[in-house]
């Protein structure tokens, strides 16, 4: 790759929260970025910053593939894969649907791993190549009514662990990023759930659930998450791989 000719990132769930604000950090660095979301409403988001859009369901193996494949036809390959693309699902254990749970780990733990995958030959063909998982805090904390949210955010470390062990001797790191609740839809939508499986208000679901163990209180802008993304995609952070980097207001210090 000459020094004038920009990295292409793959970003996933890309119409909304973290994912949007991931696509347009990097857009503004000078990428070339793809972005890829289930909701077609995800093309708006990414016209308006100069990114092409795909429209996939990632929980479909074949559809993971064809991403990656459609990016390296347009850009002639893929440095930077950001496997943000997740769902949330609120019910105790007992009464969890099974499709639910198949569902969640499809998109959360089974398609990175099929993208990562299917983007290893370009990156290891370039001998550079950054992995970036969204994990979350719950990927080292439990908080009930989430099975298969927090089954597949613990399983996305294990997945990072891993591909950073066999990338580091071709140029390829991966590393996780574990926020706490950030300002999103997806964070939008579980209140109600929340409140709902706790017996409280919607006001108290985030002073009494969402912000009880965290030190600073107020939720995560979107931005904030992106900015850290920006740096584990950069040269800079060449030596930083199989790690997964807190943004979780202190919830873990306890």
């Amino acid at each position: 790759m000459s020094a004038t000719t920009p990295r292409v990132a793959l970003v996933t769930g890309t119409s909304s929260g973290i994912g949007a604000a991931v696509v347009g950090q990097l857009r503004e660095q000078g990428l070339q970025v793809m972005a890829v979301d289930f909701n077609p409403a995800g093309a708006v988001v990414a016209e308006k910053v100069g990114a092409v859009f795909h429209q996939a369901d990632l929980t479909d193996a074949d559809a993971c593939r064809s991403a990656v494949a459609d990016a390296v036809s347009r850009f002639g390959r893929v440095d930077i894969l950001v496997n943000n693309a997740g769902i949330q699902h609120v019910a105790p254990i007992e009464e969890f649907p099974e499709q639910k749970w198949r569902q969640i780990i499809d998109l959360m733990l089974t398609a990175p791993f099929l993208l990562t995958q299917a983007a290893w030959p370009s990156m290891r063909e370039n001998g550079w190549g950054r992995i970036i998982n969204i994990a979350s805090v719950h990927a080292q904390v439990a908080s009930p009514g989430k099975a298969a949210y927090i089954s597949a955010k613990h399983g996305l470390i294990g997945l990072t662990r891993t591909a950073a062990l066999e990338g580091g001797a071709q140029g390829i790191t991966a590393n996780a990023l574990l926020p706490a609740y950030v300002k999103t839809p997806l964070v939008d939508n579980q209140i109600a759930d929340q409140a709902k499986l706790h017996g409280l208000s919607e006001q108290e679901v985030i002073e009494q659930v969402m912000l009880k163990n965290a030190a600073v209180k107020r939720l995560i802008e979107p931005s904030e998450v992106a900015s850290l993304v920006a740096y584990l995609a950069s040269d800079a952070a060449g030596a930083v791989t199989g790690a997964s980097w807190n943004i979780d207001l202190g919830w873990t210090a306890q």
